[in-house]
C-alpha cells in the first residue's frame, strides 16, 4: 500500500479499536481485573507511549526546519528580493481568509440555532486565561536570544531571527555563498528526517487515535451533537468551497489535484490536532509535491502555523451563537461584526498561546457580554473539533502558500501537474 492508504487504515483502525475499548468500559462487560490491565498497560502504557513520541519526534524537527529552511530561502533571494511582497501578500490574505471563516461561521449557525434548547446544567467550570495585549505580541516577536527563542519553540521569534539570517547570508559575497551550502546541506538533511517519520506515521497515528477514542468514545458527540455536525459542516464548506473558489480563482489550477496532493498532511494534522507538528509535512508537501519554491514556502508556511487560525475561528463564530441561544441573549449584527472583527485580529495577538482556540473563545465571549461560562458547553467535544479545524488551518496553509508562489513566479506548474511528484517511496 501507499503511504496514505496506510495512513488511512491506521486512522479507521485505531478509531474503530479505541469506541471498542471505550464501550466495553463504560458497558462494564470485562472482568475489572482485565479492564484495569487494559487501561493501565494498553490504552495508558503502549498507546500512549507511542502516540506521545510520534507526536514529539514531529515537533522536534520543527524549530530546525523553519530555521533552516527558512535562511536558505531568504538567502537564495539575493539582491532581487522580493520579500516584503511576498510577506505583505501572505499576511493580508491569512486576514482575509480568517474573517470569510468566521463570517460564514455565524451566518450558518444562526440559520442552523445549535444553541437553542440546550440544557444549561452541562455547563461545567472553566477557567478563562488571559490573552496578552497585541503591543506585547508586537514587541515579542523581536528576540533578544535567538538560542532562547529556539529552545522554547518560539515560532515568530525563529521567523524573525531566520529573515535576518538569510537576508545577512545574501549581502555577504562569498563567504555568504559558502555559508548558504551549509544550511542547504543541513535542509536535505532535515527533509531526509522528515520523509523517515512519514513513513513510521501509521503506528503513531492508530496509537493515537486508539488512546483518544478509548476515553471518549462517540457518546459525547451525541450530547453535543447538533453544535458538533454545525461546526464540522462549516469546516468543511471552508476547505472544500472558500478555500477551492479562492485557489481555482487565483491560480486557474486544479482544485483536485490540490486536494489529493494534500491528503498525507491533513491526516497528520487530523491525528496530532498541532499545526506546529504537522509543519514539516505540510512544508514538504507544497514544495515536492506541489512545486512551490523553498524562497515562499519556508516563510508561509510556518508563518500560517502560527497565526492562521481559520478552523478556531470557525468554532469561535459558532460557539458563540451557540452560547448566546443557550443562554437566551439575543445578539445584533454589530455584534457580529464585533465577533468577526475581534476573532480575526485575536488569530495574531493569542498566537503563542497555549490552549489558543478557547483563549480566543474567551477574547470574543468577553467582547459581545457573554458569559465565559458558556466554553463548559462545549469543552467535552472541544478535542474531536480540534483535530478537524486543525486539517481545516493546514489547507489553509498550503492554499496561501500555492497563491502567492503562483501570483509572484515562484511555482513550478509541472511539478503541480504531475501526480507523481514527491511520492514518498519506503526508506
Amino acid at each position: 500500500m501507499s503511504l496514505t492508504q496506510r495512513i488511512v487504515t491506521a486512522m479507521l483502525l485505531g478509531l474503530l479499536l479505541g469506541a471498542l475499548l471505550n464501550f466495553l468500559s463504560s458497558g462494564n462487560i470485562l472482568s475489572a481485573g482485565l479492564q484495569s490491565w487494559i487501561d493501565l498497560y494498553l490504552v495508558n502504557g503502549l498507546f500512549d507511549t507511542v502516540g506521545q513520541i510520534f507526536v514529539r519526534s514531529l515537533k522536534l524537527l520543527v524549530v530546525p526546519l523553519v530555521f533552516v529552511s527558512l535562511v536558505c530561502g531568504v538567502a537564495s533571494l539575493g539582491n532581487n528580493s522580493r520579500m516584503g511582497v511576498v510577506a505583505s501578500k501572505t499576511i493580508a490574505l491569512y486576514m482575509t481568509t480568517t474573517a470569510l471563516a468566521i463570517a460564514l461561521a455565524v451566518t450558518v449557525a444562526s440559520i442552523v440555532q445549535p444553541g437553542v434548547g440546550v440544557d444549561l446544567a452541562m455547563a461545567s467550570e472553566f477557567v478563562a486565561k488571559e490573552a496578552p495585549p497585541l503591543k506585547t505580541t508586537i514587541i515579542n516577536m523581536f528576540p533578544s536570544n535567538p538560542i532562547q527563542s529556539m529552545a522554547q519553540g518560539s515560532i515568530l521569534q525563529v521567523i524573525v531571527f531566520s529573515l535576518l539570517m538569510g537576508f545577512a547570508i545574501s549581502k555577504s559575497g562569498e563567504t555568504g555563498q559558502r555559508v548558504g551550502g551549509v544550511f542547504s546541506a543541513l535542509n536535505e538533511v532535515i527533509m531526509k528526517m522528515v520523509m523517515i517519520l512519514m513513513n513510521l506515521a501509521p503506528y503513531g497515528i492508530f496509537c493515537l487515535l486508539a488512546k483518544l477514542f478509548a476515553g471518549l468514545g462517540i457518546g459525547v458527540i451525541l450530547s453535543l451533537a447538533k453544535y458538533f455536525f454545525t461546526v464540522v459542516f462549516v469546516l468543511l464548506l471552508h476547505s472544500f468551497g472558500v478555500y477551492s473558489l479562492i485557489f481555482k480563482t487565483v491560480t486557474g489550477l486544479s482544485v483536485r489535484r490540490f486536494l489529493s496532493k494534500m491528503r498525507p498532511a491533513l491526516m497528520f494534522a487530523f491525528s496530532t490536532a498541532s499545526s506546529g507538528a504537522t509543519m514539516p509535512v505540510t512544508l514538504r508537501t507544497v514544495e515536492h509535491r506541489m512545486g512551490v519554491n523553498n524562497s515562499v514556502a519556508s516563510f508561509t508556511v510556518p508563518l500560517g502555523a502560527t497565526i492562521n487560525m481559520d478552523g478556531t475561528a470557525i468554532m469561535q463564530g459558532v460557539a458563540t451563537v451557540f452560547i448566546a441561544q443557550a443562554y437566551n441573549i439575543g445578539l445584533g449584527m454589530d455584534d457580529y461584526l464585533t465577533v468577526v472583527l475581534t476573532a480575526t485580529l485575536a488569530s495574531i495577538g493569542t498566537a503563542a498561546v497555549p490552549g489558543v482556540g478557547l483563549v480566543m473563545l474567551v477574547m470574543v465571549l468577553n467582547q459581545v457580554g457573554l458569559p465565559v461560562e458558556g466554553i463548559g458547553l462545549i469543552i467535552g467535544v472541544d478535542r474531536l473539533l480540534d483535530m478537524m479545524r486543525t486539517a481545516t488551518n493546514v489547507t489553509g496553509d498550503a492554499m496561501v502558500t500555492s497563491v502567492v508562489a503562483k501570483t509572484e513566479g515562484y511555482m513550478d506548474t509541472d511539478i503541480f501537474n504531475d501526480p507523481e511528484a514527491g511520492v514518498i517511496r519506503q526508506v
